[in-house]
């Protein structure tokens, strides 16, 4: 490692220095034998401050955007769907604002630089939401106040960092294998390495949200504006350990706008496929004849097919994060009419939920995935991703017969005002949400946020890994974004679904996202599991 600089660095991630075709990259790599090791290896101090940084940023995040579903039905006494639709279109535009993040970033700031601006941003939409949840300000600047700080500042913020801080943390690793400096035999490998650091990125995400889910709520009893002004300050903290280790940071150069060279050259490759060479992609239309008649060259087009081809492994994770989504709205609105503890808070469960998370990575990490890669087992990214799919499918099975069984409960039933032991007789439904509350405990709905952390094991973090591994070094900003922006696509089927998310419907929504993602694991599992067979 020693003799691996920033020139070297640089060379790799421009392709100077070969990182294997695109076989080597949709494999998870394991070990040969005990006489070719191929472990991960140390996550160097740069990686581990921005990995600190993202872990204040998703306390500041899941601190202040668990509270919204409960602040919109209590505070500004909105209704359940309209409350679902504005928070799931503040994720819409969290999500889809990635691609704009990487396009500052590649064109004219890099990632630094972009993600610190961003910061900024999102600092100054936590303070307007803290400025307009106070009391006194309520009935003037309470509904417009948090319209402008989630639409207009804080889903530009968080969408500016999300699509540059991961692939900063892991672009921090040498793009290069290296004998291990005192184990025989043994190699450091960079796949593992980078597989490590988005497991390790991951369970910063949810230290974060853990502890932001397990202060917020608590202190928005007392006072709104309080709970959401603590997610501020403790961003301030997060941008302040990033801007200490800036000397420590490489940061690849912008190179212009790459995106919009990508597009450029797949239009141009579309319209130009009937003159590619019989047999090959229809990318490869866009091939150059190396007379700098275009603007990109043969590699390029090479690496935009390889990143095509695994770009289309996101086509499922649309209908993932639908489901996943469900935490910040559905599962409330299920919570606030369960029987709970008074110290419980209906949005504090989600604490289980990256619990899980927390406690099952370094296990997975230290534990069980170096013993399958010893004893010459591989369970490559597209197995991880069907195992987490499939869990998240058990888990909305769960919550479907957990919510016909809420709705089966007295003393309000569906919340209709029906007794279905009774037709003849009108319940009378409390106006104020949180006092319509049946007898079922709130701790049935354990079982779904513990699923939901360990399908995110396998499905989201993987799917950070393997939007990082599998696109080209000049697009890794570009897929990232697109990766990420699967989730801006979730949110807009939730957004669709929230038109029926109000009772007594919530069974038919729960089943019928659990039927849909059924149906995307099968075709998932059918298109994608053969490439971890590719040797």
């Amino acid at each position: 490692m020693g003799n691996f600089d920033a020139n070297d660095h640089e060379a790799a991630l421009e392709g100077k220095i070969e990182v294997g075709p695109m076989k080597e990259v949709l494999e998870d790599v394991a070990s040969a034998g005990d006489d070719n090791l191929q472990v991960p290896g140390p996550i160097p101090a740069a990686a581990w401050l921005i990995i600190v940084t993202e872990l204040c940023e998703r306390f500041s995040f899941y601190g202040a955007s668990m509270l919204f579903q409960r602040y919109m039905l209590t505070h500004l006494m909105l209704g359940k769907g309209s409350a679902t639709a504005i928070s799931r279109g503040f994720s819409f535009f969290s999500y889809i604002t990635t691609i704009f993040g990487a396009i500052v970033a590649d064109k004219w700031l890099g990632k630094f630089k972009t993600i610190l601006i961003f910061a900024i941003l999102y600092t100054a939409g936590l303070v307007f939401l803290t400025v307009s949840s106070i009391d006194s300000l309520k009935d003037s600047l309470g509904l417009p106040g948090f319209i402008v700080s989630l639409y207009c500042m804080i889903s530009w913020g968080t969408g500016g960092i999300k699509s540059n801080v991961s692939t900063f943390a892991a672009e921090q690793i040498p793009a290069e294998d290296y004998p291990h400096p005192t184990r025989s035999g043994v190699t450091i490998n960079h796949a593992i390495t980078v597989e490590r650091v988005f497991r390790y990125f991951y369970m910063a995400i949810n230290i974060g949200g853990m502890l932001g889910q397990a202060i917020t709520p608590a202190v928005s009893e007392k006072a709104w504006d309080l709970a959401f002004m603590i997610p501020a300050i403790a961003f301030v903290v997060g941008i302040i350990i990033f801007a200490f280790g800036r000397p420590k940071y490489y940061d690849r150069p912008p190179k212009g706008n790459v995106l919009g060279q990508t597009f450029r050259c797949a239009v141009y490759a579309f319209k130009n496929r009937k003159n590619r060479v019989p047999g090959t992609h229809w990318l490869q239309g866009a091939a150059s004849a190396q007379d700098g008649s275009l603007e990109w060259n043969n590699k390029f087009v090479e690496d935009l097919e390889r990143t095509y081809h695994a770009c289309k492994v996101f086509l499922v994770y649309p209908v993932y994060w639908a489901l996943y989504n469900n935490m910040n709205d559905n599962f409330v609105n299920m919570a606030i009419n369960m029987q709970r503890p008074s110290w419980l808070k209906p949005e504090q469960l989600s604490f289980v939920n990256s619990a899980v998370i927390v406690i099952f990575i370094p296990i997975l990490d230290i534990i069980i995935f170096p013993m399958l890669r010893k004893a010459g087992f591989k369970l490559g990214p597209i197995n991880r991703i069907i195992i987490g799919f499939s869990i998240v499918t058990f888990c909305f099975i769960y919550v479907t017969v957990l919510q016909h069984f809420l709705y089966s409960s007295a003393p309000y039933y569906n919340f209709t005002g029906e007794d279905p032991h009774n037709p003849d007789v009108r319940i009378t439904i409390p106006s104020d949400i949180t006092l319509v509350i049946n007898d079922l405990t709130i701790w049935t709905q354990l079982p779904a946020y513990i699923l939901i952390g360990i399908s995110e094991i396998f499905a989201s973090a993987t799917g950070l890994e393997f939007a990082f591994r599998s696109a080209a070094p000049e697009l890794k900003s570009v897929v990232m974004s697109l990766f990420l922006a699967t989730n801006a696509f979730g949110s807009l089927i939730g957004m669709i679904l929230a038109i029926w998310s109000n009772d007594p419907n919530f069974v038919y929504v729960y089943a019928a996202q659990a039927i849909a993602m059924f149906i995307m694991t099968i075709l998932f599992t059918r298109k994608f599991a053969h490439l971890d067979n590719i040797i």
